[in-house]
């Protein structure tokens, strides 16, 4: 009977193998086809593509966003006049994804740099610090085990005295493993025994074992040490390095790695809102230019007309073909063109000026690197000024500056001390493994597990014998492995010493890159001004050639010809003029950028973020749990040179910190004084300036112009009229547009209104402050007073004349009815010797008589 069951018993296991994994096989077609009618259901289910079940995180800004601004928008948008100050802290609040230029997180979201990154390292449970530490932890583990034993014996002996055992068996251990940091391993073990069987030798029916055992490893050789330790870890392997200083470096790596991306986006949003400034000012001189066309075309075209001298048809097409040129230069200047504007790494690493000639791409590349909303309803108006100081750097404080500050040089430094530390580590490898092993144990026996009464016996209770300690045991000995060759550690040690070398190498050509960098932009910046000076001549000579062949041509003493190219060759120089601005302000930017101080010259401090709130006060707990606790001894560290300290982020070149220096953002700072005549400027990191406090090479330029030289023009207004719903001018059209008579801003069209830097709207953007004086005030109203290195360089700066006092002057103020010019203003005594000593030396910025 037992034959016949056990048979069955094999016979349905077979059958469960062979209709398991592999069952399809054996089924017939005609079994298949009572679930699926054909191979198409198949094709289908595998060719289909699914979309993946997440959970839909929406900010606000993307689902609800606006239609963007067009040529044809109708209506006058609402201004946003924006600092280059504001525009930065946006930035650093708002993005989580760093400088994302050209759409990489879109095509390679695995190369864009966030916010996350450093602590992602950080906590990255393989090379992260937290994963090193987690080697020395200390493990517990248990096990328990219930056995049944039922066979026969064929030899009495191995029985204890039967040929058939019977036993219940029970196995319990558990055991403490810790790890030190010098490589010792340490071991607390508790091991239980229950045994329970029918051998007639046994002097009880069922007996407890219990075994109490502490042993230590401690490797003599290989392994063994502080040092290597916190450089490798517990690792075994010849090559595979990751301890605690190595992870560290790794958080370090990538801590550089995070200062590269932030100075990467503060420059990025430079470059676009210096671009966006150059995108207005080329709208200006194109909507000039398109202007002056229309008011030449209107004259010809009344004299066509009536058949007067002046008016032949060739002459009318020509003025009229002009007209249109510009008409279409304004449409483009007003719209953009999608070409990549100025970012870093582009022809120089702060970037070459390369704007698209738009308005409003150019505001759109702005808020997306500011982590705005990309439409909203308004438009950004930079109402910062390019600086016309002129700034020499002194080459050899820029040169050793530039060497030590740049962080892909502290990055690449730290990786060559992690290829030290690794092939210091490696070194040990090359060792025997000799340990030293020790263990001491306490046993107990008895039948039963605990006795109870007074009068217990010698093996009553086995926890009773084993608190008795009768039975105890060592042992000591030293354990020896060895491979012969030993090749792997030395192909480790070989490939170290490679890594080193390469790693080497690539710092000296890093500091090389820097050197030509940075020769390129100090280069760049005396170009730059240069060029601006000429540019500044050329347009002023343009403006008067276009006034003296006005004059001639109505005097019948030249051509139209003539008049249209000098109009023709103004909008050149004034888009040059506009260009060259822009190219110096990028200029002295990028130099602080090759430096390495760009982040200190917007006032720029990294610092880790506050833990949560919770945090503290499970550490205030735990401290107040723990108590008064006698120091024993210090604990074990490692005893080589890392760091050289903290690094100085805000310090200018020379001054030595007498503390470490933390981040105080509860700190109110003093609001500065005015600026008066006899103000000496603190000084600028690798600036010349002269011993008397007076800059040498900054120049205030009176950018007067005569009255009428520019004509009043209707900023981004050029292309739609408000009163009319047909098209500005039609092409079928002879006749010129006729003039606009009282055009003005309609500042509550649309439901916009307009924004001005003194007047803040309910629209502004509002940004939570520490110090906010007043909840929900603007940040525009509540001006950042730190001083920074930037602050320094503009305090230094005459610029234009100011009317009153500096914080009435708006650049973009009434943009739409006003042009490319600053109004003529008295000019301080200081001043104009600055002015009469440049123009006596230099005599190429063309000035005004003085009133």
């Amino acid at each position: 009977m037992n034959f016949f069951k056990a048979r069955i018993i094999l016979l349905f296991a077979a059958v469960v193998l062979l209709l398991g994994p592999g069952c399809s096989r054996f089924l017939s077609n005609s079994f298949q086809e009572e679930f699926v009618e054909s191979d198409e259901t198949y094709q289908r289910a595998l060719t289909q593509i699914e979309y993946p079940d997440v959970e839909d995180i929406d900010e606000g800004d993307t689902i609800g966003t606006q239609m963007p601004a067009t040529v044809s928008s109708p209506g006058t948008p609402e201004y946003w006049d924006l600092s280059l100050q504001e525009a930065v802290k946006m930035a650093l609040q708002s993005s989580k994804v760093l400088g994302d230029v050209g759409g990489v997180a879109l095509n390679t979201p695995a190369g864009v740099h966030t916010k996350y990154d450093a602590a992602i390292t950080e906590a990255d449970p393989r090379y992260g610090v937290p994963g090193a530490l987690s080697a020395y932890d200390t493990t517990l583990s248990a096990s328990t085990y219930f056995e049944k034993n039922d066979k026969a014996l064929n030899n009495v002996f191995f029985g204890g005295g039967t040929r058939l055992l019977r036993q219940d068996a029970m196995v319990v251990q558990a055991q403490l493993t810790k790890r030190a940091m010098t490589g010792t391993e340490f071991t607390l073990r508790d091991y239980i025994d229950y045994d329970a069987n029918n051998s007639p030798g046994n002097q009880f029916p069922h007996a407890y074992q219990n075994n109490i055992e502490m042993e230590f490893r401690h490797p003599l050789m290989q392994g063994g040490g502080i040092s290597f330790n916190q450089i490798a870890g517990p690792s075994g392997t010849p090559g595979v390095i990751n301890g605690v200083i190595i992870a560290r470096i790794n958080t370090d790596i990538s801590l550089g790695e995070f200062e590269i991306a932030v100075r990467d986006m503060v420059s990025d949003v430079e470059n676009a809102y210096w671009d966006l400034y150059f995108g207005y000012r080329d709208l200006d001189a194109k909507i000039m230019a398109r202007d002056s066309a229309l008011e030449t075309w209107r004259r010809i075209h009344a004299l066509y007309v009536n058949g007067r001298r002046g008016g032949e048809a060739e002459k009318e097409a020509q003025a009229r073909e002009q007209y249109f040129r510009y008409q279409a230069e304004v449409e483009n200047a007003l719209s953009g063109r999608l070409l990549n504007g100025t970012h870093t790494n582009n022809g120089s690493q702060g970037g070459t000026f390369q704007s698209n000639h738009g308005v409003y791409i150019a505001e759109r590349r702005l808020r997306m690197l500011m982590g705005l909303p990309i439409n909203d309803g308004r438009l950004i108006r930079p109402a910062d000024e390019p600086s016309l100081a002129k700034v020499e750097f002194n080459w050899e404080e820029t040169l050793v500056e530039s060497l030590e500050r740049r962080p892909e040089i502290r990055r690449q430094r730290w990786q060559i001390k992690k290829r030290e530390l690794e092939l210091e580590a490696n070194k040990n490898f090359l060792k025997p493994e000799l340990d030293l092993i020790g263990r001491y144990r306490w046993r107990g026996f008895g039948k039963n597990f605990l006795a109870e009464g007074s009068n217990v016996g010698e093996f009553d209770g086995a926890l009773n014998s084993l608190f008795d300690g009768n039975l105890q045991e060592w042992q000591m000995g030293i354990e020896l492995s060895v491979p012969l060759g030993k090749r792997q550690a030395h192909a480790a040690m070989r490939q170290a010493e490679l890594m080193l070398a390469r790693d080497r190498a690539i710092l000296h050509e890093q500091e090389r890159a820097i050197v030509q960098s940075l020769s390129n932009a100090i280069s760049d910046v005396d170009r730059a001004y240069a060029v601006l000076q000429t540019t500044f001549n050329r347009r002023h000579a343009a403006r008067q050639e276009v006034a003296a062949v006005e004059a001639a041509y109505e005097s019948d003493n030249a051509t139209l010809d003539l008049l249209l190219e000098a109009q023709r060759r103004q909008a050149e120089a004034d888009g040059s003029y506009y260009r060259s601005l822009v190219e110096y302000s990028l200029a002295i930017k990028n130099v602080q950028f090759e430096k390495g101080s760009l982040l200190a010259y917007n006032n720029i401090y990294l610092a880790e973020g506050g833990w949560p709130e919770k945090a503290y006060m499970d550490a205030a707990e735990r401290e107040r749990l723990r108590g008064h606790v006698r120091k024993i001894a210090d604990a074990p560290e490692y005893t080589g040179a890392l760091s050289q300290g903290v690094y100085p982020q805000l310090l200018t070149p020379g001054e030595v910190p007498t503390e470490p220096m933390q981040p105080t953002p509860q700190t109110v700072e003093p609001t500065p004084e005015p600026v008066t005549d006899n103000f000496t400027p603190p000084p600028v990191p690798g600036v010349t300036q002269g011993t008397s406090g007076n800059p040498e090479f900054i120049q205030a330029i009176d950018f007067d112009e005569s009255p009428g030289a520019e004509k009043s023009i209707q900023n981004l207004e050029g292309t739609a009229r408000e009163n009319e719903g047909e098209v500005y001018f039609t092409p079928q059209s002879m006749v010129p547009p006729g003039p606009e008579s009282g055009l003005q801003p309609n500042a509550s069209a649309a439901g916009f209104s307009a924004l001005t830097a003194t007047e803040p709207q309910e629209g502004a953007v509002r940004l939570p402050t520490q110090n906010q004086p007043e909840a929900g005030v603007p940040l525009s109203v509540v001006p950042d007073t730190t001083p920074t290195l930037r602050s320094a360089r503009q305090n230094q700066t005459l610029k234009f004349p100011l009317k009153e006092h500096s914080g009435s002057q708006d650049p973009f103020k009434n943009y739409r009815n006003a042009g490319p010019r600053w109004e003529p203003v008295p000019i301080p005594e200081a001043k104009q010797r600055n002015l009469n000593d440049f123009s006596g030396e230099v005599k190429r910025f063309p000035l005004k008589e003085s009133n």
